[in-house]
């Protein structure tokens, strides 16, 4: 690394003490913040923007190549604002319109508390392989399903678990996902090479993690139920809403435009104005009710709690909490990627990488510590790709072997840190904090342990053919 690659005359690469300490900086101040004292991370965050900052002055950086950076994470996190504006907004139409009420109905009908985890899980994970999109799959069905687990009486942490790890089986495995198309596109190798290489440790990861879901639901199934108070929430849904399948309309628009290939923010979009026609239709809405659900959410007053605090959600308003968490974060990501304060500490890794299994190791925790320090799954992929792709080609591995481990660490540990944008959206949307979910998000964490153990013990991890042919496996099972 040259001072050169900074266009910063007069600037050194950092040492690994200091980017290290910019790293230390941010996660024990979010720790502190979160576990000690139950207190919002946005003012720790900005304190570990503050010390970048200063390692960058340090390092001999221009404030001018700083704020460019940090600008530069705050663009990059536009379209992810955006699609959090839209989501808020059609959440609380979906529930006006009898969208979620009439998904919330048919759930409780025909889904029993012993087969509800799995059930959710493979819904989720059909839904997200047929739209490509894990936000999209838990603003839309995941939200009716956890009304539903709720409804049942299960935990929802454990609920919301089961929808984000369906969700993001398909984020990873849809030849419709970016995440998916991204990933070989950093690496150098095509699309569909990628998604049968990763088939071998996806399998294993969703197997697990469907067992689980099947002891899970019988066990919680067994003490959770109550009829009774299913009976209520039915009775209440039916006197407050009309309950139709014509209300199905705007999840399954979303779906097919999904499928279509059509952008994630028109396609939202169309979901949300759907059910704003549905609602003035069917519901008795008027203007001043859209508008007002629109940006304040939707406020239900059935005097029935269950069904009150189920539906009382969503709205433009709900989701600035979780904006100016992702705008802060990006700030921090955006300087550690421009100042190279990320690159040094990779290399620090990629030393003592002198094994395939601790290389692929090495790959799956970098993805893992940049979505902790870029706080967003993209930024992540990119960078975990780029750092690792020339080690891969020195070492003759496929380069799918790269793409494979960056998937199953930066595309699927997203969502578990509450910081990054993947988790603080998706704590937004479902109702649940991402530290309560985590334990039970079992697909997104499982991953990366799958990943690294046919790293260590060598299944599955190909050599670059020369001829360019289909890669041969490696002969020797590599040693951590």
């Amino acid at each position: 690394m040259t001072t050169d690659e900074f266009n910063d005359e007069g600037a050194r690469p950092p040492h690994i003490w200091e980017a290290g300490l910019s790293m230390l900086s941010l996660v024990f101040g979010i720790s502190v913040s979160i576990v000690v004292y139950g207190t919002d991370p946005h003012v720790p965050m900005l304190i570990g923007v503050i010390v970048a900052c200063l390692v960058a002055w340090k390092c001999g950086f221009k404030w001018e190549t700083v704020q460019a950076g940090m600008l530069g994470g705050i663009t990059n996190a536009l379209q992810a604002i955006v699609i959090l504006l839209i989501i808020g907004i059609l959440i609380a139409t979906w529930i006006l319109a009898g969208v979620v009420p009439s998904l919330i109905f048919y759930g409780l009908e025909f889904l029993s508390p012993s087969v509800f985890l799995p059930t959710a899980l493979l819904l989720c994970a059909v839904t997200s392989l047929a739209t490509g999109t894990s936000w999209g799959t838990s603003g839309t069905i995941g939200v009716a399903l956890i009304g539903i687990g709720a409804g049942l009486g299960l935990p929802l942490p454990v609920v919301a678990g089961a929808v984000l790890s369906g969700a993001y089986f398909g984020d990873k495995m849809s030849p419709l996902s970016d995440t998916t198309n991204m990933a070989p596109a950093m690496v150098g190798t095509d699309l569909y090479t990628h998604i049968k290489h990763m088939s071998y440790t996806t399998g294993v990861s969703f197997g697990l993690t469907i067992l689980i879901e099947i002891v899970l639901s019988i066990v919680l199934g067994a003490e959770s139920s109550d009829l009774s108070q299913i009976e209520e929430i039915l009775t209440t849904l039916e006197a407050n809403f009309m309950i139709s399948p014509i209300m199905l309309i705007p999840p399954v628009l979303v779906m097919v435009v999904s499928y279509k290939k059509v952008p994630a923010i028109p396609g939202i979009a169309a979901g949300a104005l759907a059910a704003i026609a549905l609602a003035v239709l069917f519901q008795g809405a008027d203007y001043n009710d859209v508008v007002s659900v629109s940006f304040s959410g939707f406020k239900s007053e059935t005097d029935v709690a269950a069904v009150d605090e189920l539906l009382s959600r969503g709205g433009l308003e709900s989701m600035l909490y979780t904006i100016s968490l992702v705008i802060v974060a990006m700030m921090f990501g955006g300087i550690m990627e421009r100042t190279g304060q990320l690159r040094v500490l990779a290399a620090g890794i990629l030393k003592r990488a002198r094994s395939t299994g601790s290389l692929i190791a090495s790959t799956a925790l970098t993805g893992i510590g940049a979505n902790m320090l870029l706080c967003d799954q993209y930024m992540a992929i990119v960078v975990t790709g780029r750092t690792y792709a020339e080690e891969y080609r020195n070492r003759d591995l496929h380069p799918k072997n790269l793409s494979r481990a960056v998937e199953d660490s930066a595309t699927v540990t997203a969502n578990l840190v509450p910081w990054n944008s993947g988790g603080a959206f998706q704590a937004a949307t479902l109702g649940v904090a991402t530290l309560a979910y985590l334990p039970f998000n079992f697909f997104c964490w499982l991953s990366p342990i799958v990943t690294i153990l046919f790293g260590v013990f060598g299944w599955t991890i190909h050599r670059t053919d020369k001829s360019e042919s289909e890669a041969t496996p490696a002969q020797q099972p590599s040693e951590s």
